[in-house]
């Protein structure tokens, strides 16, 4: 099996204020100096970018975007662009998040384009996928991956995915404090890298990361990363406390 290094992501959506932000990343980066074999990476709130990549400065924690717009620029009131979060010190940028699926319009198609711009603007695109309560109950989970892979990376060449980062994350699982098993969680990665495997082949397949999002917390990430197709985690809540997120970043 290829050796994919993990990477542990903290996404603190609509939480903190500019200083709040920069010292909860000053401890995370005292807590987790000299932590090796991982990658880790926040997103704050926009508002907060410029302190938390003073605070994060020297340490192996990287810095990214909750979203970003497909075009570089514009009278697009509100939105941020790649090369704004590239100029900001981002290094990676969350893209089709299940919350901006649901509350702001994001679709298949939206995300296709978004994940082009973040490559336009050398940002590592971390593009989340999952099923909602009804669509696992209906038995869509499978088809509902399928889908939103192929389309979200229709166009898209070998090159084009070379560092691209899934997220799988059943939407019945974020904020819910329910949370896949283990098995289930394996179930669909192995099933999400069958589809790369299909669309970009065997290497880049075996290579590509993929994360689990959905209620990640200390007590259950080393069970999920003992997976053989997990490779990190996209945690919401419990990353937004310096001692907690530590903990699962040292699982």
């Amino acid at each position: 099996m290829t050796a994919r290094t993990p990477l542990i992501a903290g996404n603190w959506k609509m939480h903190k204020t500019g200083d709040e932000a920069g010292d909860t990343a000053a401890d995370l980066a005292r807590r987790i100096a000299g932590v090796t074999g991982r990658e880790v990476m926040i997103a704050p709130p926009f508002t907060a970018l410029a302190a938390v990549k003073i605070a994060i400065a020297g340490s192996i924690i990287g810095l990214g975007g909750q979203n970003l717009h497909w075009e570089s620029s514009g009278a697009f009131t509100g939105e941020i662009s790649g090369p704004m979060l590239t100029a900001a010190g981002c290094t990676h940028v969350i893209i089709g998040h299940s919350e901006r699926r649901q509350f702001f319009g994001e679709t298949d198609e939206t995300v296709n384009k978004k994940i082009q711009a973040a490559r336009a603007a050398n940002l590592v695109p971390v593009m989340c996928i999952g099923e909602t309560e009804a669509q696992r109950e209906a038995e869509q989970t499978f088809s509902v991956l399928d889908k939103q892979i192929r389309n979200g990376l229709q166009g898209f060449a070998l090159q084009d995915i070379s560092d691209l980062v899934l997220a799988y994350e059943p939407v019945w699982a974020i904020g819910t404090g329910k949370t896949a098993s283990r098995e289930q969680a394996q179930e669909a990665h192995a099933f999400i890298r069958s589809v790369v495997e299909k669309l970009f082949g065997g290497p880049a397949a075996a290579a590509m990361r993929i994360l689990y999002g959905g209620s990640v917390k200390p007590s259950n990430i080393a069970d999920l990363m003992a997976m053989d197709d997990i490779d990190g985690a996209l945690v919401g809540g419990a990353s937004l406390e310096a001692a907690t997120f530590a903990d699962i970043v040292t699982y």
